[in-house]
């Protein structure tokens, strides 16, 4: 695989364990079908519990069951899964950086014994509610509702673009509460609650194998229990957000080195003219770029790594990298089908798929437009949109 600058030489033996554990996975369970999943709109829902028990949700927290590995090994995980599909990454992140991460950040004891073990092992799925069908890069504009209601809430509104809904036990909802002047907090919703619904979105042209749907909440009662005590306002959300833009960082180098080696292997298998395509010139300039510009990306999410473990890590960090290597995917994926030729439209290779699924991960999370102002802001100390 893909290591130019030999970054992996470095890793710990905890670390070396998760990368193989995950890359085993991959080639085992994923890449057998993942083409078929694609092409169906579907997702494997049977590797979700097998994907609990090798500890692929939330490894980087402690208690409650979970592993407690390091950033790193978090980091080469994501790596690992999306090399496979972004659907995988896209399961893993959410259960864990966007449901595991915030109850065990800002969740009371109960809600933590309750959800993180069963999260953990897979025998339950969340699902986290922010989006909204006329708030998206704008979340702070949300209009879904939280009505005091005697010893509960009544939410009302519609979450959209929601991983994992369809399927979800949980649902981590953000609603303004207006009993207490609009703040923003979250709830943890069971999605057999009465007046919750999540329909599954279909017919998408991209990040196929993988579910997801919206959640519609139509005067859904929960009790007091069912808040996160721990926060309040857009810090709940935004900070369940860095955690998961971290994870997209790596996954995003996953992508392009996995089209990076289909390339490669297709250059020097394909014939024409008398030999190997990966003797032109042409061919080789392709992949020498595509192998800087994957291993620039590696160097930038090791960094990260290295800023959040020592505890520096912001998240304007966190907005270059996901910018940067999510936009290095999509442009490197384009460059691998090109040396595939008319084969790279099929989905008996990875490279298209990948670059279908990038067109998403290029905006979910944040916008690649408002990653870029984040940054202009840090730079500047001038807003640019509001």
């Amino acid at each position: 695989m893909l290591d130019y600058l030999e970054l992996e030489a470095d890793l710990k033996e905890e670390e070396r364990m998760v990368r193989d554990t995950a890359r085993q996975f991959v080639e085992e369970k994923v890449r057998p079908t993942v083409g078929d999943h694609w092409i169906e709109g579907t997702f494997p829902t049977d590797l979700i519990a097998e994907m609990g028990e090798l500890g692929f949700y939330a490894p980087n927290l402690d208690g409650y069951g979970l592993p407690n590995l390091s950033e790193r090994a978090y980091g080469l995980l994501m790596q690992e899964l999306e090399a496979g599909d972004s659907g995988f990454r896209s399961m893993a992140s959410v259960q864990g950086s966007l449901v595991m991460y915030p109850i065990h950040a800002f969740g009371s004891d109960a809600q933590k014994e309750r959800w993180l073990p069963a999260l953990g092992s897979g025998e339950r799925v969340g699902c986290f509610g922010l989006t909204e069908p006329d708030h998206g890069s704008n979340p702070a504009g949300m209009e879904t509702s939280a009505e005091r209601d005697g010893d509960g809430y009544v939410l009302n509104g519609t979450k959209t673009w929601i991983t994992n809904s369809p399927i979800a036990d949980v649902a981590l909802v953000w609603a303004k509460d207006r009993s207490d002047d609009d703040t923003v907090r979250g709830f943890l919703v069971d999605t057999d609650t009465a007046g919750v619904t999540t329909n599954e979105i279909t017919e998408k042209l991209s990040l196929r194998a993988s579910i997801t749907g919206e959640v519609h909440l139509d005067d859904a009662r929960v009790e007091e229990s069912a808040v996160l005590p721990g926060v309040e306002g857009m810090k709940g959300p935004l900070s369940c957000l860095t955690q998961a833009r971290f994870g997209i960082a790596w996954g995003a180098v996953g992508a392009a080195r996995d089209c990076f080696e289909t390339a490669r292997q297709y250059a020097t298998d394909r014939e024409q003219f008398g030999g190997p395509i990966a003797r032109f010139q042409l061919q080789q300039e392709k992949l020498a770029e595509m192998a800087t510009q994957i291993t620039l990306a590696q160097l930038l999410a090791s960094r990260l790594t290295d800023l959040k473990e020592r505890g520096d890590l912001r998240p304007q960090h966190v907005s270059m990298a996901k910018r940067n290597n999510v936009r290095m995917a999509r442009d490197q994926s384009r460059v691998a089908r090109e040396i595939l030729g008319g084969n790279g439209i099929t989905a008996d290779y990875s490279p298209m798929r990948h670059m279908t699924n990038m067109e998403t991960v290029y905006t979910y999370e944040g916008t690649h437009d408002i990653h870029t102002l984040i940054l202009g802001e840090d730079l500047t100390g001038v807003q640019a949109y509001t």
